[in-house]
């Protein structure tokens, strides 16, 4: 019993002596510099009155003792745009902020901001004031103007007349639009069009998308996340439907970041001086289409950058077309595939003739075994040309044709590195090294169809093969 007693006794004043402990905790200023997760918060651009996602600062106090920061607080006071959280608080001024010995604190930063004109930047700084000098963390974010399209159950979400998206607001899209049968959208330049996740557009039959960007002014078509992370992440949203006898008109845009970039259904697409790019399945997913593209540059795509099925009408002029990842090495991760079947949305495989397939003066390349895959029906019109193009191939059994045994290819080069300047979609610089084997191979005559490159520089005598000179 006296046993019990004593460590019953004994256990109540370790906890008093532990408490007393605790409450005996001074807390002194800082004598050194705090050290900071990063000096700069780069926010997502972030669109009128909507709140962009949380980003987290770690504060750090790498003294051997615990320490009182005097204060914390935005420059900016409570009319910044920005919104920060202490270590649990949330406000925009603190004063005597406990940080203990080689400890670390965090500071969340968000913004939900309101536009004044198309884009403007908002900055503010994060304070640091201690006796051992003024410190800060910069907040930087791009705010965008932006008007919102919106499918909701009383509202379909329709373009049902002709119209006109200028470059002064941010297109935003939830949900799915639909451009309604013969009607155009018709997109100037520099005008950016942004998908939430699960969103897409439709253009029906008869209908026509005009997409109308310049060199220096670029139509950019993505996923609302604006980080740059995103940038080479796919599935960010799902693709553009074009339905059939519709028209998709394509010059100077980059189109990247989704499920599938172009899905059409027997429909025509004309694609000049384009990126397409960083998609989980296609970048074009061609069925029963005819597509004309030139100075067309495509990379990172998981199953195919251009998937050509139920045959059609196809030619790729000055175009590279790599497929490299990072990110979906599993995936086949194919240049161009090109079929005569379809599985259509029954479930039926169903046929159509390949009336002709021609890539010129173009490069098809990728880190897989076969850049070109092609899959003819016995008894359906398979017409393919490779005219001095450079290709990656292994064998006939695996690509179903036969590089080195057929009239279709002429002048072409197999199996040589286009020693792209670099690859990777984070930079995506598909120019080519002065030494590569592309350099100045095309031919004059395909060139004078082309006659200056995607960035505008002449290719009129000596051409390069692929988008860039």
């Amino acid at each position: 019993m006296k046993i019990k007693l004593l460590l019953f006794c004994s256990f109540w004043a370790l906890l008093l002596a532990v408490s007393c402990n605790r409450d005996e905790i001074s807390f002194e200023e800082p004598s050194a510099e705090l050290r900071f997760s990063r000096d700069t918060v780069f926010c997502d651009t972030v669109y009128h009155q909507i709140r962009s996602e949380t980003y987290v600062v770690k504060v750090f106090n790498t003294e051997d003792k615990d320490v009182l920061i005097p204060r914390i607080n935005l420059e900016k006071g409570a009319s910044s745009l920005y919104k920060i959280n202490v270590d649990g608080k949330a406000g925009y001024d603190f004063q005597n902020v406990p940080l203990r010995k080689k400890d670390s604190l965090y500071i969340f930063v968000e913004i939900a901001a309101q536009a004044n004109g198309p884009e403007a930047i908002a900055e503010d700084r994060v304070l640091f004031s201690t006796p051992a000098g003024k410190q800060h963390v910069t907040l930087f974010s791009v705010v965008q103007d932006a008007e919102f399209f919106i499918q909701t159950p009383s509202n379909p979400n329709v373009i049902t007349s002709n119209t006109v998206w200028n470059s002064n607001k941010a297109k935003i899209i939830y949900g799915n639009l639909t451009v309604n049968p013969n009607v155009t959208l018709d997109v100037d330049a520099g005008t950016k069009i942004y998908f939430h996740k699960n969103s897409g557009m439709k253009v029906s039959g008869g209908g026509k998308l005009n997409l109308n960007g310049t060199q220096t002014n670029q139509v950019i078509v993505r996923g609302d996340r604006n980080d740059t992370y995103y940038d080479t992440i796919p599935r960010n949203w799902n693709s553009i439907k074009m339905e059939a006898a519709s028209v998709l008109n394509m010059n100077h845009t980059r189109l990247f970041g989704g499920t599938r970039g172009l899905d059409m259904r027997q429909t025509t697409a004309n694609i000049s001086n384009s990126f397409i790019h960083t998609f989980q399945e296609y970048g074009i997913y061609a069925v029963g289409s005819t597509v004309n593209a030139r100075n067309l540059v495509m990379n990172n795509s998981g199953e195919s950058c251009i998937g050509i099925f139920l045959g059609g009408n196809h030619s790729y002029t000055h175009c590279t077309i790599a497929n490299y990842s990072a990110t979906m090495g599993s995936l086949p991760r194919m240049g161009i595939f090109a079929a005569n079947e379809w599985k259509n949305d029954s479930g039926q495989i169903v046929q159509g003739a390949l009336q002709n397939l021609s890539i010129r003066n173009s490069i098809v390349y990728s880190d897989k075994d076969n850049s070109v895959n092609l899959s003819p029906t016995n008894g359906q019109q398979f017409q393919f040309s490779l005219v001095n193009s450079l290709i990656k191939y292994s064998n006939a059994a695996a690509a179903q044709f036969d590089f080195d045994n057929t009239m279709y290819v002429i002048q072409s080069i197999k199996n040589q590195d286009p020693k792209f300047v670099n690859y990777f979609a984070a930079q995506m610089n598909l120019r080519v090294k002065t030494d590569s084997p592309a350099k100045n191979k095309g031919s004059a005559a395909i060139a004078a169809t082309v006659p200056t490159d995607i960035v505008g520089v002449s290719r009129t005598t000596s051409p390069t093969l692929g988008a860039y000179q």
